[in-house]
């Protein structure tokens, strides 16, 4: 509803024909003022109502573009009048000293719209300069995300190394540009090698934090540890870590595999926070799931985690693999999925063999660089995916 204060501009000849226009105009409480011409257009002017007789022909376009304008005649077969329509004017009326109500309802009307339209401008340019903010936003966390990322996979282990005769490569793939999955593999001395894979909670940046100081945690456990008792260092660790995480209070928790590799005997110490899926041992042409059970780090206090074991043929594999491997498996169940993982670990000699085997939509990198700084090319992975394989003893020149 046109307030008190909107000011429609009269344009007419003067005379008395003028003066009970503006009078008709003005039953509405609107402010009226008559001019002669467009040039006396005030700039407040919220409307205009021109006669089809006041203006020549030319003056209808630049009117129209100027201010929203009702035309107004006393003959509908007035040529003017047509020409007025065709510059582009909102409306017009015909006879407008007996249709007053006609008029008046009209120029509410084309008042309302005009106020719509400048509203409407209005928002658009403001949604325009938020959109421009919100991706200027984007690409500076783009730009923070994808240096993570470089840091990040610059905490991971070389890739393949070999160490006291067993081969470790590994496959990382995150769904953003950081990733909750993490792993390491690392020689302590002649006789142990250590590793472990984790799977956090969730997936980007606050998942990668704990990654990070999963590193930190197991590079000092490592250093402090004595190279006494192998079987007890895993689930040292994992409590270790399960108190850290709590006292962080972030709410994250993760599902860790955490290896020693006995070379001399040939033996696999180990313990394990609700890894699924297990990892898989293959020997002589044939795949197990390892056994063994515990509880995921860092959601209960006080937990204690098994300590577990097994004999390391001297031709073997070990796959791990994160959860999100299991979203591109074939299979209406948990079980079959874990089936299909176990058939194609048995029959892959290489880590590509089982990768490039996985429905992953359109090609994902293989090179780590490439695969950090193009993470948005993996929206076809639900979930952060790892794949890591250790074999040996082939390798062994001791």
């Amino acid at each position: 509803m046109p307030g008190a204060n909107e000011l429609i501009a009269l344009i007419d000849v003067p005379g008395p024909e003028r003066d009970a226009l503006a009078e008709i105009i003005a039953k509405d409480g609107l402010a009226v003022i008559a001019v002669e011409n467009a040039e006396q257009l005030p700039q407040n002017a919220a409307l205009v109502v021109a006669h089809s007789r006041a203006l020549p022909s030319d003056a209808w376009g630049d009117l129209a573009e100027r201010v929203p304008t009702l035309v107004v005649s006393d003959d509908r077969q007035d040529s003017e009048l047509l020409r007025a329509v065709d510059a582009g004017l909102v409306d017009y009326v015909v006879e407008p000293r007996r249709h007053g109500h006609l008029l008046r309802r009209m120029i509410r009307r084309v008042i309302d719209l005009n106020r719509l339209a400048q509203e409407r401008e209005h928002d658009r340019a403001r949604l325009a300069e938020l959109n421009e903010r919100l991706e200027t936003h984007l690409a500076m966390l783009r730009l923070d995300q994808q240096a993570g990322g470089q840091i990040q996979r610059k905490l991971l282990p070389p890739r393949p190394q070999s160490v006291g005769g067993v081969i470790c490569d590994y496959w990382l793939a995150p769904s953003l540009y950081l990733s909750g999955d993490f792993l390491d593999f690392q020689r302590f001395d002649d006789r142990y090698t250590l590793f472990y894979f984790a799977d956090v909670s969730g997936h980007g940046a606050s998942s990668a934090f704990v990654t990070v100081l999963l590193k930190s945690l197991s590079n000092r456990w490592q250093h402090e540890w004595d190279g006494q008792h192998p079987e007890c260092l895993a689930p040292r660790w994992l409590a270790g870590l399960n108190r850290e995480l709590l006292d962080t209070g972030i709410g994250k928790h993760a599902t860790l595999f955490v290896g020693v590799i006995d070379r001399e005997r040939r033996y696999l110490h180990y313990s394990l926070g609700a890894q699924l899926p297990m990892p898989l041992l293959v020997e002589e042409g044939e795949a197990r799931y390892l056994a063994g059970e515990g509880m995921p780090v860092g959601l209960f206090p006080d937990v204690e985690y098994p300590q577990l074991g097994c004999e390391l043929p001297a031709d073997f594999r070990l796959w791990l693999c994160s959860d999100g491997i299991l979203e591109c498996l074939p299979g209406e169940t948990l079980e079959s999925r874990l089936e299909e993982l176990r058939r194609r670990a048995r029959d892959s000699e290489t880590l590509s063999a089982l990768r490039d085997g996985l429905a992953l939509g359109d090609k994902i990198a293989d090179d780590d660089t490439e695969v950090a700084e193009h993470a948005p090319g993996h929206d076809e992975l639900p979930d952060d995916l790892t794949i890591m394989m250790l074999s040996g003893f082939g390798n062994d020149d001791a």
